[in-house]
Protein backbone atom coordinates (compact mmCIF):
# COMPACT_ATOMS: atom_id res chain seq x y z
CA UNK A 1 0.00 0.00 0.00
CA UNK A 2 1.08 3.13 -0.83
CA UNK A 3 0.75 6.92 0.64
CA UNK A 4 -0.76 9.14 -2.00
CA UNK A 5 -0.01 12.15 0.18
CA UNK A 6 1.76 13.71 3.03
CA UNK A 7 -1.69 13.97 5.34
CA UNK A 8 -1.79 10.51 6.23
CA UNK A 9 -2.35 9.61 9.29
CA UNK A 10 0.58 7.42 11.23
CA UNK A 11 -1.61 4.30 10.99
CA UNK A 12 -1.62 4.03 7.96
CA UNK A 13 2.12 5.31 7.28
CA UNK A 14 3.00 2.29 9.44
CA UNK A 15 0.93 0.11 7.39
CA UNK A 16 2.34 1.27 4.57
CA UNK A 17 6.33 0.79 5.82
CA UNK A 18 4.92 -2.96 6.64
CA UNK A 19 3.49 -3.84 3.37
CA UNK A 20 7.08 -2.29 1.58
CA UNK A 21 8.96 -4.13 4.07
CA UNK A 22 6.27 -7.32 2.79
CA UNK A 23 6.41 -7.38 -0.78
CA UNK A 24 10.21 -6.64 -0.60
CA UNK A 25 13.28 -8.98 -1.25
CA UNK A 26 11.51 -10.86 -4.12
CA UNK A 27 13.32 -12.24 -7.34
CA UNK A 28 12.20 -10.85 -10.84
CA UNK A 29 10.74 -14.58 -11.50
CA UNK A 30 7.55 -16.08 -11.13
CA UNK A 31 8.72 -19.50 -11.51
CA UNK A 32 7.90 -22.15 -8.86
CA UNK A 33 4.91 -19.84 -7.43
CA UNK A 34 1.74 -21.48 -7.00
CA UNK A 35 -2.01 -20.49 -5.61
CA UNK A 36 -2.82 -22.99 -2.81
CA UNK A 37 -6.23 -23.87 -1.39
CA UNK A 38 -6.50 -22.77 2.34
CA UNK A 39 -5.01 -25.54 4.77
CA UNK A 40 -7.58 -27.23 7.49
CA UNK A 41 -8.81 -25.21 10.05
CA UNK A 42 -7.67 -29.07 12.26
CA UNK A 43 -4.09 -27.73 11.56
CA UNK A 44 -4.33 -24.44 13.91
CA UNK A 45 -5.66 -24.22 17.59
CA UNK A 46 -9.07 -23.61 18.61
CA UNK A 47 -9.76 -20.42 20.19
CA UNK A 48 -12.16 -21.89 22.51
CA UNK A 49 -12.53 -18.28 25.05
CA UNK A 50 -8.84 -17.86 24.99
CA UNK A 51 -7.55 -14.43 24.29
CA UNK A 52 -5.45 -13.45 21.62
CA UNK A 53 -2.48 -13.04 24.34
CA UNK A 54 -3.07 -16.53 25.17
CA UNK A 55 -2.60 -18.18 22.12
CA UNK A 56 0.19 -16.93 21.64
CA UNK A 57 1.70 -17.12 24.95
CA UNK A 58 0.88 -20.96 24.54
CA UNK A 59 2.13 -21.64 21.45
CA UNK A 60 5.40 -19.34 21.02
CA UNK A 61 5.96 -16.06 18.74
CA UNK A 62 7.03 -16.96 15.03
CA UNK A 63 10.23 -14.39 13.85
CA UNK A 64 7.67 -13.87 10.36
CA UNK A 65 6.07 -10.88 10.13
CA UNK A 66 2.11 -10.33 8.54
CA UNK A 67 1.30 -7.26 6.98
CA UNK A 68 -2.09 -6.27 5.94
CA UNK A 69 -2.42 -4.96 2.15
CA UNK A 70 -4.99 -2.60 2.73
CA UNK A 71 -6.34 -0.44 5.43
CA UNK A 72 -10.20 -0.17 4.59
CA UNK A 73 -13.01 -2.58 6.30
CA UNK A 74 -16.36 -3.23 6.28
CA UNK A 75 -18.70 -4.57 8.80
CA UNK A 76 -19.48 -7.89 8.19
CA UNK A 77 -18.28 -11.20 6.42
CA UNK A 78 -15.05 -9.06 4.65
CA UNK A 79 -12.27 -10.17 2.56
CA UNK A 80 -8.49 -9.47 4.35
CA UNK A 81 -5.34 -9.98 2.29
CA UNK A 82 -2.18 -9.81 3.69
CA UNK A 83 1.51 -10.32 3.06
CA UNK A 84 4.33 -13.03 4.82
CA UNK A 85 7.82 -11.97 5.01
CA UNK A 86 11.22 -12.81 7.22
CA UNK A 87 13.06 -10.47 9.38
CA UNK A 88 15.37 -10.52 6.12
CA UNK A 89 12.59 -9.18 4.18
CA UNK A 90 12.39 -12.23 1.96
CA UNK A 91 8.68 -12.90 0.86
CA UNK A 92 7.46 -16.51 2.01
CA UNK A 93 5.27 -17.22 -0.64
CA UNK A 94 3.86 -20.84 0.53
CA UNK A 95 3.49 -20.82 4.61
CA UNK A 96 0.62 -21.94 6.25
CA UNK A 97 -1.16 -19.30 8.17
CA UNK A 98 -4.28 -18.99 10.01
CA UNK A 99 -5.92 -15.64 11.69
CA UNK A 100 -7.73 -14.71 14.46
CA UNK A 101 -9.53 -12.11 15.35
CA UNK A 102 -10.72 -10.05 18.59
CA UNK A 103 -12.93 -7.03 18.54
CA UNK A 104 -10.48 -4.50 20.65
CA UNK A 105 -9.38 -5.26 23.70
CA UNK A 106 -10.75 -8.56 25.59
CA UNK A 107 -13.04 -8.94 22.39
CA UNK A 108 -13.93 -12.63 21.87
CA UNK A 109 -11.16 -14.39 19.26
CA UNK A 110 -12.88 -16.09 16.45
CA UNK A 111 -10.28 -18.16 14.70
CA UNK A 112 -8.91 -19.73 13.05
CA UNK A 113 -9.76 -18.56 9.37
CA UNK A 114 -7.16 -20.19 7.05
CA UNK A 115 -5.52 -18.31 4.15
CA UNK A 116 -5.29 -19.39 0.66
CA UNK A 117 -2.76 -18.37 -1.43
CA UNK A 118 -3.61 -16.13 -4.91
CA UNK A 119 -0.09 -16.59 -6.61
CA UNK A 120 0.14 -13.07 -8.60
CA UNK A 121 1.81 -14.85 -11.50
CA UNK A 122 0.59 -14.23 -15.39
CA UNK A 123 1.20 -15.62 -18.78
CA UNK A 124 5.21 -15.27 -19.56
CA UNK A 125 3.45 -12.64 -22.66
CA UNK A 126 1.83 -10.82 -19.99
CA UNK A 127 4.96 -10.11 -17.54
CA UNK A 128 6.13 -6.31 -18.26
CA UNK A 129 9.55 -5.17 -18.01
CA UNK A 130 8.00 -3.11 -15.13
CA UNK A 131 7.68 -6.32 -13.52
CA UNK A 132 9.89 -8.91 -14.36
CA UNK A 133 13.03 -6.64 -13.56
CA UNK A 134 11.68 -5.30 -10.64
CA UNK A 135 13.65 -7.38 -7.98
CA UNK A 136 10.87 -6.40 -5.30
CA UNK A 137 7.88 -7.23 -7.11
CA UNK A 138 5.03 -8.96 -5.22
CA UNK A 139 4.26 -12.76 -5.89
CA UNK A 140 1.63 -13.79 -3.83
CA UNK A 141 -0.90 -12.65 -1.92
CA UNK A 142 -2.17 -14.49 1.58
CA UNK A 143 -6.42 -14.19 1.47
CA UNK A 144 -8.80 -14.55 4.51
CA UNK A 145 -12.47 -14.68 2.81
CA UNK A 146 -15.06 -13.30 5.37
CA UNK A 147 -12.99 -11.93 8.17
CA UNK A 148 -15.78 -11.70 10.83
CA UNK A 149 -16.07 -7.92 11.77
CA UNK A 150 -19.48 -8.13 13.02
CA UNK A 151 -18.86 -4.33 14.37
CA UNK A 152 -16.55 -1.00 13.68
CA UNK A 153 -14.04 -0.12 15.30
CA UNK A 154 -10.64 -1.72 16.34
CA UNK A 155 -9.85 -5.29 15.50
CA UNK A 156 -6.67 -6.99 17.15
CA UNK A 157 -4.85 -9.67 14.65
CA UNK A 158 -2.68 -12.32 15.26
CA UNK A 159 -1.19 -14.87 12.66
CA UNK A 160 -0.77 -18.36 13.34
CA UNK A 161 1.80 -19.98 11.37
CA UNK A 162 3.42 -23.61 10.68
CA UNK A 163 7.00 -23.95 11.71
CA UNK A 164 9.01 -26.55 12.56
CA UNK A 165 5.94 -29.06 12.90
CA UNK A 166 4.19 -26.89 15.10
CA UNK A 167 2.45 -23.53 14.92
CA UNK A 168 3.42 -19.78 16.02
CA UNK A 169 2.45 -16.63 16.20
CA UNK A 170 2.56 -13.19 14.88
CA UNK A 171 0.89 -10.15 16.15
CA UNK A 172 -0.44 -8.26 13.05
CA UNK A 173 -1.19 -4.62 12.52
CA UNK A 174 -4.83 -3.99 14.04
CA UNK A 175 -7.92 -3.03 11.44
CA UNK A 176 -9.61 -0.50 11.76
CA UNK A 177 -13.38 -1.28 10.82
CA UNK A 178 -15.69 1.09 9.37
CA UNK A 179 -15.82 4.66 8.63
CA UNK A 180 -16.05 7.45 11.38
CA UNK A 181 -15.78 10.49 9.73
CA UNK A 182 -16.27 12.40 12.94
CA UNK A 183 -15.05 10.15 15.72
CA UNK A 184 -15.92 10.80 19.40
CA UNK A 185 -13.31 10.91 22.17
CA UNK A 186 -11.91 6.96 22.23
CA UNK A 187 -13.06 5.97 18.67
CA UNK A 188 -10.11 5.00 16.35
CA UNK A 189 -9.43 7.22 13.37
CA UNK A 190 -11.10 6.07 10.57
CA UNK A 191 -9.87 5.42 7.15
CA UNK A 192 -11.27 6.78 4.23
CA UNK A 193 -14.25 5.76 2.55
CA UNK A 194 -13.81 4.91 -1.29
CA UNK A 195 -16.78 3.81 -3.08
CA UNK A 196 -18.55 0.34 -1.83
CA UNK A 197 -19.83 -2.73 -3.28
CA UNK A 198 -23.49 -1.95 -4.02
CA UNK A 199 -23.20 1.87 -4.25
CA UNK A 200 -22.63 3.87 -7.95
CA UNK A 201 -18.93 4.62 -8.81
CA UNK A 202 -18.70 8.32 -9.49
CA UNK A 203 -18.82 9.73 -13.20
CA UNK A 204 -15.43 10.92 -14.17
CA UNK A 205 -13.70 10.89 -17.26
CA UNK A 206 -10.44 8.35 -17.99
CA UNK A 207 -7.89 9.75 -19.97
CA UNK A 208 -7.85 7.38 -23.31
CA UNK A 209 -4.93 6.79 -26.07
CA UNK A 210 -6.80 9.06 -28.22
CA UNK A 211 -6.84 11.80 -25.53
CA UNK A 212 -2.89 11.28 -25.66
CA UNK A 213 -2.79 10.84 -29.50
CA UNK A 214 -1.40 7.59 -28.70
CA UNK A 215 1.44 8.37 -26.51
CA UNK A 216 0.19 5.91 -23.76
CA UNK A 217 3.60 6.84 -21.38
CA UNK A 218 2.16 9.71 -20.45
CA UNK A 219 -1.05 7.61 -19.24
CA UNK A 220 0.43 5.17 -17.87
CA UNK A 221 3.97 4.01 -16.52
CA UNK A 222 4.14 0.31 -17.32
CA UNK A 223 7.01 -1.04 -19.95
CA UNK A 224 5.36 -1.48 -22.28
CA UNK A 225 2.68 0.34 -21.87
CA UNK A 226 -0.84 -1.85 -21.64
CA UNK A 227 -3.96 -1.50 -23.46
CA UNK A 228 -6.50 -0.54 -21.07
CA UNK A 229 -6.83 2.88 -22.47
CA UNK A 230 -9.38 3.02 -24.68
CA UNK A 231 -12.55 3.67 -22.88
CA UNK A 232 -13.14 6.66 -20.67
CA UNK A 233 -15.34 5.57 -17.72
CA UNK A 234 -17.73 8.60 -17.95
CA UNK A 235 -18.33 7.22 -21.56
CA UNK A 236 -19.43 3.87 -20.55
CA UNK A 237 -20.49 3.82 -17.11
CA UNK A 238 -24.42 2.63 -16.83
CA UNK A 239 -24.13 0.83 -20.35
CA UNK A 240 -21.67 -2.09 -19.51
CA UNK A 241 -19.55 -3.56 -17.18
CA UNK A 242 -16.30 -1.77 -16.11
CA UNK A 243 -13.00 -3.12 -14.72
CA UNK A 244 -10.92 -0.21 -13.36
CA UNK A 245 -7.93 -0.42 -11.97
CA UNK A 246 -5.77 2.49 -10.03
CA UNK A 247 -2.00 1.59 -10.08
CA UNK A 248 0.96 3.09 -10.97
CA UNK A 249 3.89 0.47 -11.71
CA UNK A 250 7.24 2.67 -11.87
CA UNK A 251 6.03 4.20 -8.24
CA UNK A 252 4.33 1.69 -6.59
CA UNK A 253 5.50 1.37 -2.73
CA UNK A 254 3.63 -1.72 -1.86
CA UNK A 255 5.26 -3.52 -5.30
CA UNK A 256 1.90 -5.03 -5.94
CA UNK A 257 1.11 -2.62 -8.87
CA UNK A 258 3.50 -4.00 -12.10
CA UNK A 259 1.96 -7.72 -10.89
CA UNK A 260 -2.01 -6.28 -10.48
CA UNK A 261 -1.49 -4.58 -14.00
CA UNK A 262 -0.03 -7.36 -15.50
CA UNK A 263 -3.20 -9.81 -14.23
CA UNK A 264 -5.56 -7.48 -16.04
CA UNK A 265 -3.89 -7.20 -19.05
CA UNK A 266 -3.97 -10.88 -19.37
CA UNK A 267 -7.96 -10.82 -18.20
CA UNK A 268 -8.52 -7.89 -21.00
CA UNK A 269 -6.75 -9.66 -23.75
CA UNK A 270 -7.94 -13.26 -23.12
CA UNK A 271 -11.33 -12.90 -21.36
CA UNK A 272 -12.29 -9.40 -22.45
CA UNK A 273 -15.17 -9.15 -24.44
CA UNK A 274 -17.97 -6.58 -23.57
CA UNK A 275 -15.99 -4.89 -20.40
CA UNK A 276 -14.57 -1.81 -20.67
CA UNK A 277 -10.91 -2.54 -18.86
CA UNK A 278 -9.45 0.83 -17.68
CA UNK A 279 -5.92 1.34 -16.28
CA UNK A 280 -5.70 4.77 -14.54
CA UNK A 281 -2.62 6.04 -13.13
CA UNK A 282 -2.26 7.78 -9.97
CA UNK A 283 -0.19 10.97 -9.96
CA UNK A 284 -0.34 13.53 -12.20
CA UNK A 285 1.86 13.78 -15.08
CA UNK A 286 3.41 10.42 -13.95
CA UNK A 287 5.06 12.93 -11.22
CA UNK A 288 4.56 11.67 -7.54
CA UNK A 289 6.13 15.30 -6.56
CA UNK A 290 2.82 16.30 -8.20
CA UNK A 291 -0.16 14.91 -6.18
CA UNK A 292 -2.96 12.58 -7.15
CA UNK A 293 -4.73 12.81 -10.41
CA UNK A 294 -8.77 14.07 -9.62
CA UNK A 295 -9.78 10.78 -10.52
CA UNK A 296 -7.91 9.36 -7.63
CA UNK A 297 -9.04 11.89 -5.57
CA UNK A 298 -12.68 10.94 -7.21
CA UNK A 299 -13.03 7.94 -5.48
CA UNK A 300 -10.89 8.94 -2.50
CA UNK A 301 -8.21 6.72 -2.54
CA UNK A 302 -5.50 7.34 -0.03
CA UNK A 303 -3.48 4.01 -1.18
CA UNK A 304 -2.58 1.98 -4.23
CA UNK A 305 -3.58 -0.35 -5.79
CA UNK A 306 -7.43 -0.45 -6.37
CA UNK A 307 -9.55 -2.89 -7.89
CA UNK A 308 -13.42 -1.71 -8.88
CA UNK A 309 -15.46 -4.07 -10.91
CA UNK A 310 -18.46 -2.00 -11.89
CA UNK A 311 -21.39 -3.47 -13.62
CA UNK A 312 -23.78 -2.45 -16.57
CA UNK A 313 -25.45 -0.10 -14.36
CA UNK A 314 -22.62 1.51 -13.00
CA UNK A 315 -22.96 -0.38 -9.85
CA UNK A 316 -19.42 -1.47 -7.53
CA UNK A 317 -19.76 -5.30 -7.56
CA UNK A 318 -16.51 -6.04 -6.49
CA UNK A 319 -14.10 -3.46 -4.78
CA UNK A 320 -10.52 -5.26 -3.82
CA UNK A 321 -7.36 -2.66 -1.89
CA UNK A 322 -3.99 -4.14 -2.87
CA UNK A 323 -3.23 -7.25 -4.63
CA UNK A 324 -5.46 -10.13 -5.68
CA UNK A 325 -5.11 -12.90 -8.03
CA UNK A 326 -6.52 -13.93 -11.49
CA UNK A 327 -9.38 -15.96 -11.01
CA UNK A 328 -10.46 -13.30 -7.81
CA UNK A 329 -10.79 -10.56 -11.42
CA UNK A 330 -12.49 -13.64 -12.95
CA UNK A 331 -15.19 -14.68 -10.68
CA UNK A 332 -16.09 -10.65 -10.47
CA UNK A 333 -16.21 -9.95 -13.91
CA UNK A 334 -18.39 -13.01 -14.32
CA UNK A 335 -20.40 -11.56 -11.51
CA UNK A 336 -20.92 -8.12 -13.33
CA UNK A 337 -21.75 -9.61 -16.58
CA UNK A 338 -24.82 -11.62 -14.87
CA UNK A 339 -26.46 -7.76 -13.51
Amino acid sequence: MAALSSARTSRAAACAALLCLAFAGCSGTYSGIHSASAPPASDFPLARGKSLADLLRENGESKLVVAPTGQVFDVGSDRYGFGVFTAGREQIADAKVALYFAHGEGGKTYGPYPARIESLATEPAFVAQTTGQDPQAGKVVYVVDGAPFDAPGEWRVLAMVEEGGGVKGTIVPSAVVGHFPHPRAGQPKSPPNPPDVGEAAPRVHTPTAADVEGDLKRIDTRIPPDQMHDYDLAEVLGKEPAVLLFATPQFCQSRVCGPVVDEAEQVHQNDGKGAAFIHMEIYRKNDPSLGARPQVKAFRLESEPWLFVIDRHGIVRTRIEGAWGIPELERALREARRR
